[in-house]
């Protein structure tokens, strides 16, 4: 259940209410693709950096190790021993990242791994009955997230096929959540609105799945080539049509200052892999703008990544260490960085709670916003 707290401007203040705790938003999801987060951090390092929610990948982990074998071994969470809320996508997204590996029919879609090239067909159900296995707490309707360049009349076709979609993911999720063996028999269902760039889609399809009343909103197949100017154009016209008392959540997005306009915007839920990868090439986050560890100038820097953050890394270690761990090709190096972009995210979400609930988003917004330009975080 979903709780709306507050609301300053269109920003949102939420709760959401799941079978493995409560969810403060708005909330960034730590990326885990494979069950775990890139950079060798451990579900223990999430608990201390102030994760709310990890997010896994359905079709990677059918993949390998399979989610039959997470099954057996009693779920997502027990199998890597994390007791927060987990949400998997639905295997849609590899529909788009995987073009040359794949073949979208009515009834799914046909894939090679990429892997061992070996077959995988996944449908609306299969999809479900993947996420069931993996007994996440939120699971994805399955759709086709379709190129910010394809043409009208491909957009407008996919779009109908994925509305078709969510109707069978909804059937099959009832049937899953009320078998005697399912082990998370309260799974949560969230939709996604895609339609590329054109805004008519978008709305048409946000007010259709609105009636379909599922547990939460996403927006899909942004952050995928457009502009971010054209990004905040379809959040403009999509947000006010799903939802209010829904969580809507962005996917795949984003920088900072992407977070920062979203929440202005409604959004409340987040997911990105830009902290973690970052990180593993030695770009930090800071509130003065991204640094890059590797850079002559911290050869000799005592200071932390950044003076007062909390996180492991800057707790403990200097620049100048970090950035001789990075060169050395160590590993500490990788996992402190990412460590400590993750925490700057959570932290930024946390700072984003406060503000709303205090009625004062637009000047925090703004002030974060003049800090990041001090720097080269990039703001458009």
């Amino acid at each position: 259940m979903y709780k709306l707290i507050k609301q300053d401007g269109k920003a949102k203040r939420g709760e959401l209410h799941t079978v493995h705790g409560v969810i403060q938003t708005p909330v960034f999801m730590n990326v885990g693709t494979a069950a775990a987060i890139k950079g060798a951090v451990a579900t223990t390092d999430l608990q201390e950096i102030g994760t709310q929610v990890e997010l896994s990948n359905t079709y990677h982990l059918h993949v390998r190790p399979g989610d039959d074998v997470v099954r057996k071994m009693g779920g997502l969470h027990k199998f890597m021993v994390w007791d927060k809320p987990i949400l998997t996508d639905s295997g849609g997204f590899q529909v788009f990242s995987l073009a040359g590996l794949r073949k979208i029919k009515e009834e799914g879609v046909y894939f090679s791994s990429h892997i061992d090239g070996r077959k995988i067909f996944m449908g609306p159900e299969e999809s479900m009955q993947i996420q069931s296995n993996l007994a996440s707490t939120i699971a994805m309707a399955f759709d086709e997230c379709p190129s910010s360049v394809a043409s009208r009349e491909y957009v407008q076709n996919s779009v109908d096929r994925t509305t078709r979609w969510l109707a069978r993911c909804k059937e099959e999720m009832a049937r899953l959540n009320s078998l005697e063996d399912t082990i998370n028999k309260d799974q949560l269902l969230f939709a996604i609105n895609q339609g590329a760039i054109y805004e008519d889609i978008r709305i048409e399809h946000a007010k259709t799945i609105a009636q379909m009343d599922l547990d939460g909103y996403a927006i899909g197949g942004l952050a995928v080539g457009e502009t971010h100017e054209e990004m905040y154009r379809i959040l403009d016209a999509v947000v006010p049509h799903l939802p209010l008392e829904k969580p809507t959540y962005l996917m795949g997005v984003g920088t900072p200052a992407n977070i920062l306009e979203a929440v202005d915007r409604g959004v409340d839920f987040f997911d990105c892999v830009y902290p973690s990868r970052n990180g593993r090439h030695g770009h930090v986050y800071t509130n003065q703008g991204k640094l890059n560890l590797f850079n002559a100038k911290f050869e000799l820097d005592d200071k932390p990544i950044e003076e007062g953050c909390q996180c492991p890394a800057c707790r403990h270690y200097s620049r100048a260490y970090i950035r001789h761990l990075l060169k050395a090709k160590e590993m500490l190096g990788m996992r402190l960085c990412v460590l400590h972009n993750l925490y700057f995210y959570n932290h930024m979400m946390e700072e984003i709670r406060e503000a709303i609930e205090q009625g004062r988003y637009a000047e925090y917004k703004k002030a974060k916003l003049e800090g990041f330009e001090q720097g080269n975080i990039k703001i458009r």
